[in-house]
């Protein structure tokens, strides 16, 4: 007799290497799944297989067609001058080459992916649910409705980036626009990390949608005994969404004060940023260390997550997770996981911030009990054990937890 939940996980990527921005908060939820006692199986759409002490991994049935599709891209993005494909930021169009792509996609990928996961459900007998983790939905298109019926285990859709996966936002230029030619109410449940979102997934046709805030893993995201190398820092990909936010929040105010450092990882910023200095990339098993080696940590959220209310990112629960002195620019919403003014600082323009850093700066004991307050915040409400039981809980494999 099985005693443990077994959940068959269908994901956009495992390896880190990819840089997408959910890949390590899946990590983080599939090791929260683990700890409440589920058999978790990973199989990913893009890359590697990649084993961990918390789940075990099915290969990837069409990885070098991936990577094939993947450098034509990038080879098309450096023909055009640029780095990536781009698409507008308001209602992207579908454009012919998009469709011409769903076209060889359903012709050739998804037979073998629908054949991948019904050999995955044969094999194991006792799947309870397949949950697919922000793959473009209209590469599976069928695929729910088809081994739902014939092996009776519900599917189940995470969109992690909601509302800029929408199509009238169309997602980051690394990635698909996923809604497109996809038909959502193949799937029994819609999970978003956004609740200003789910009338939207409703009225494109999911039959039920629920939501699930971002979190953060305290033993990872933790405070780390380190010298202060950064007044300020920033990290993130790309500025698409937030150009202005950027400009307002460290192309301004380093200018204003050129006696503070202004740290920016990542990469791919097009807009205004001063005097920032960019660092370059923060490798994943590092970034607590880089957060805890500044003095002020900045939140600057797309503006498609912070105009639509209760659109959560992972960066605010990450940074305070650390115990870091947080600034971010509006987002409707954080007051439900974060106290303003107690917790984090929200400012309105540039001269805000500029107050608000010379504040922290002038004030290390404030900063320290903001990022104090913030991380006992996190244990309290924001952990990925009570994210992964609050899915369970939607899968109705909730009584199975230890």
């Amino acid at each position: 007799m099985k005693n443990r939940p077994k959940i068959l996980a269908v994901s956009s990527a495992v390896s880190l290497d990819f840089r997408y921005g959910c890949t390590p908060a899946w990590w983080q939820i599939w090791k929260g799944m683990y700890e409440a006692g589920v058999d978790v199986i990973v199989t990913p759409y893009r890359g590697p297989a990649v084993q961990s002490p918390w789940w075990r991994c099915e290969p990837n049935p069409c990885e070098r067609e991936g990577e094939t599709f993947a450098a034509a891209r990038d080879l098309l993005a450096k023909v055009k001058g640029d780095t990536h494909v781009r698409r507008v930021e308001d209602n992207p169009e579908d454009t012919l080459a998009d469709k011409a792509t769903r076209e060889v996609i359903s012709r050739w990928i998804t037979p073998r992916w629908k054949k991948h996961i019904a050999n995955i459900l044969k094999r194991e007998g006792d799947v309870d649910a397949v949950v697919v983790f922000t793959v473009p939905m209209s590469h599976l298109t069928g695929i729910p409705a088809d081994l739902s019926r014939e092996f009776g285990v519900p599917f189940v859709y995470y969109d992690g980036d909601v509302p800029m996966s929408l199509p009238e936002f169309g997602g980051m230029d690394t990635g698909f626009n996923i809604y497109h030619g996809a038909d959502p109410s193949e799937y029994d449940l819609l999970v978003s990390n956004s609740e200003g979102g789910l009338p939207r997934l409703l009225e494109m046709g999911a039959r039920r949608a629920e939501a699930i805030f971002w979190g953060a893993d305290p033993e990872f995201f933790r405070p780390i005994d380190t010298e202060k190398r950064y007044d300020t820092f920033f990290y993130g990909y790309g500025d698409k969404f937030r150009r202005e936010w950027m400009g307002e929040m460290i192309g301004e105010p380093s200018r204003r004060m050129p006696e503070v450092d202004f740290a920016m990882g990542g990469g791919d910023y097009k807009g205004d940023t001063g005097r920032g200095r960019l660092i370059g990339d923060v490798p994943f098993n590092v970034f607590a260390e880089a957060i805890s080696a500044s003095r002020i940590n900045l939140n600057i959220t797309r503006r498609s997550h912070a105009t639509v209310p209760y659109s959560s990112t992972c960066r605010p629960f990450e940074l305070a997770a650390c115990g870091a002195a947080m600034v971010s620019n509006p987002h409707a919403g954080i007051e439900r996981w974060f106290e303003p003014g107690e917790q984090i600082i929200v400012i309105n323009d540039a001269d805000e911030a500029v107050e608000a850093y010379r504040s922290l700066l002038d004030d290390p004991g404030l900063a320290q009990r903001m990022g104090e307050s913030a991380r006992q915040r996190v244990l309290d409400e924001h952990t990925y054990a009570q994210r992964a039981r609050q899915l369970l809980g939607y899968l109705g494999l909730d009584k199975a937890q230890v």
